[in-house]
């Protein structure tokens, strides 16, 4: 689908506030409320638009760790790539996974009640997969903020 301006102006209003109205979000970007609608629902169509979701404010819900951990698995493992990636849904603590390139094969973003929380997790869970050679954790002493996930300028550079 090759977007246009009006289209990343959707897009980058979305991203601000996902609860906008469709009245609002027409009036921003200077289309009828119809025509609003049928582009939102193209870029839906299209796998665009993924979703929508309310960012939760992991602190006041306890969970006051917050970890990057770098996972490396045993290549001498049979599966060991499919057991890791069939364990991961198991895992509440786990807020997002990746594969990476580098020493480490995995990268996982982890919240935790509190320390002994994710000791439990490491030492009782993501230790027992077959394959799992070593962890290293990253601790979150600060979030500095987290942006949209394309900011204005990726999205002025796409096709247009």
């Amino acid at each position: 689908m090759n977007l246009d301006l009006v289209d990343l102006a959707i897009l980058r209003a979305l991203q601000q506030d996902g609860r906008i109205s469709n009245t609002r979000l027409a009036e921003t970007v200077f289309l009828s409320p119809s025509a609003c609608l049928r582009r939102v629902g193209l870029l839906e169509q299209a796998g665009i638009i993924l979703g929508y979701t309310a960012r939760l404010n992991a602190e006041l819900l306890g969970l006051d760790v917050e970890a990057f951990v770098m996972v490396t698995m045993r290549r001498d493992t049979d599966q060991w790539h499919e057991q890791f990636v069939a364990a991961l849904p198991q895992w509440e603590e786990v807020v997002g996974s990746f594969v990476v390139t580098g020493e480490a094969n995995y990268m996982l973003r982890v919240r935790a009640r509190n320390l002994k929380h994710y000791s439990d997790f490491v030492m009782d869970k993501l230790y027992k997969v077959p394959g799992v050679l070593d962890i290293r954790s990253h601790m979150v002493l600060r979030n500095l903020g987290e942006s949209p996930v394309l900011g204005a300028g990726l999205l002025q550079q796409h096709t247009v």
